[in-house]
């Protein structure tokens, strides 16, 4: 009897020790204290918004949260895969506004379709053909709404950064240059300047003040961007810190390339001015002139060959 209580005993310890030993292999391992932290950083970005430095954040409103769920599986359903990360990207490049999230978007995406298509199906109820190609065209348009408003503001913001880099680079040489060191300088231009730009600074040094890198910090900024001068800088700032150049050095040579882009840029869209006023001057401008100069001519030969 004591044998087999013996036996028992250990078979259920080696099971048990199988067991733990499984579950030490097959655990993931606790995220340290940098993860942890970085990881509700993107969170709190992801699901809150930007940086109250970004006055834009609110401009767009909050989706409604009573949206159901099947909603936003039908628009997984009837998007492409990975649906969920574009999104998020395209939040990312918009700034995270308050109350966007790739869920509810997916949620709005669904009720856009059934409210456009139905809008859509009442214009063209007096006719079966018009009923169908209504409701097709008006779920079309709902569907993809939500998709054209996220590319729209991710557009403009990021035009916001690009606009507003000349000055804040200026002023981080200026800080530079009187002896601040390069995170406080960056932390004095985002406290004095406001915008998109001035949020993504906030944010990396968040992420440098967490135990990021700030080289790390940096390149993560710029893929939350598309704005060419500022992956430009990044690149030229993280190549001088790894090579031991004078950070002083590379941002007076940035800033005057930044100020010279800008200025680029301003001639290029002057020089594109008589382009895209020529179509309104001809189909607009061009025949009200012609009706009120050539019009009371026009009717006196008229009347001169009608013999009136």
């Amino acid at each position: 009897m004591n044998a087999t209580v013996l036996l028992i005993g250990g078979v259920a310890a080696l099971g048990l020790a199988i067991v733990l030993a499984v579950l030490s292999i097959t655990a993931r391992p606790a995220p340290s204290g940098i993860a942890r932290a970085l990881t509700t950083i993107e969170t709190h970005y992801s699901q809150q918004g930007s940086l109250p430095a970004d006055p834009e954040r609110d401009a767009f409103g909050a989706l409604p949260g009573w949206l159901p769920g099947w909603l936003r599986g039908l628009a997984v359903r009837l998007s492409p895969t990975g649906i969920t990360t574009k999104l998020q990207r395209r939040l990312d490049l918009a700034g995270n506004p308050s109350g966007w999230t790739p869920d509810r978007v997916l949620a709005a995406k669904g009720l856009g379709m059934f409210g456009f298509g139905a809008l859509g199906a009442l214009y063209g109820v007096r006719a079966i053909g018009l009923f169908v190609v209504g409701a097709a065209i008006g779920a079309t348009f709902g569907f993809f709404l939500a998709d054209l408003l996220l590319y729209n503001a991710g557009t403009k913001r990021q035009d916001k950064i690009q606009r507003a880099l000349p000055d804040a680079l200026d002023m981080l040489t200026v800080c530079v240059e009187a002896g601040l060191g390069f995170d406080a300088a960056l932390a004095q231009v985002a406290r004095n300047t406001q915008g998109p730009l001035a949020a993504e600074l906030s944010r990396v040094l968040q992420e440098i003040q967490i135990g990021k890198s700030r080289a790390q910090a940096l390149r993560a900024m710029t893929e939350r961007t598309t704005v060419p001068e500022l992956r430009a800088f990044v690149s030229a700032l993280v190549q001088a810190g790894e090579l031991g150049i004078t950070i002083a050095d590379v941002l007076r040579e940035q800033a005057k390339e930044m100020r010279l882009r800008r200025r680029q840029r301003a001639e290029e869209k002057a020089q594109k001015v008589p382009v895209k006023i020529l179509f309104p001057l001809v189909f607009c401008l061009f025949p009200s002139m012609f009706i009120v100069i050539i019009g009371p001519g026009a009717l006196n030969i008229f009347q001169v060959f009608l013999g009136k």
